[in-house]
């Protein structure tokens, strides 16, 4: 089953990237992660250049996502809503509205911050997002908080009651997709 993996930080050394790193590595058997590292290029939305003049968004919305079985997505935590370019590529992928590439896709938010709360905010806010577009959100949290302190030197998750959380989180994903393979 392949996930498309998302983070929202454009950041080099993001403890979000790190994160999905730390998902890919407790995966469960037959979960494949694919990065998506061009969130910076994806353009605002705008109606009237949905079309050749977009590729970018519409390639993250007609191929990457819309093929995926489902989402993974990590956010950053900016002034406690979402990133900027993280919310220009969920208005991509909405498109069209109750037929957009996020409509019953299952998605699964995570996020790390290095204040006290993990980016709780962000989280909501996404996932109220993608709910509005039609996505499946998947009823599960992972808010790293004071994630400076949670990541080694190599990036690897050290906290072992974080990557519990984590491997939960990603097995309720999975659950979530399974009906939806089964039926195709």
């Amino acid at each position: 089953m392949r996930v498309l993996a998302i983070s929202g930080s454009l950041r080099r050394d993001s403890h979000n990237t790190k994160l999905l790193r730390a998902a890919e590595e407790l995966a469960p058997d037959g979960l494949e992660l694919e990065f998506y590292e061009e969130l910076e290029l994806v353009p605002p939305y705008n109606e009237d250049r949905d079309g050749d003049e977009a590729p970018l968004g519409e390639a993250l919305r007609d191929a990457l996502i819309a093929e995926a079985a489902a989402l993974l997505i990590a956010t950053p935590e900016y002034s406690a809503p979402i990133p900027g370019q993280l919310k220009n590529a969920v208005d991509w992928a909405s498109r069209p509205v109750r037929a957009g590439a996020l409509w019953g896709k299952p998605s699964l938010v995570i996020g790390a911050s290095t204040g006290l709360y993990g980016g709780v905010w962000a989280q909501a806010e996404l996932r109220k997002v993608l709910a509005t577009a039609g996505a499946r959100v998947v009823d599960a949290e992972v808010a790293i908080s004071r994630a400076d302190d949670r990541f080694d030197a190599a990036g690897r998750l050290v906290d072992e009651e974080l990557r519990a959380e984590l491997a939960a989180a990603l097995d309720a994903l999975v659950a979530e997709v399974q009906p939806r393979l089964i039926a195709a």
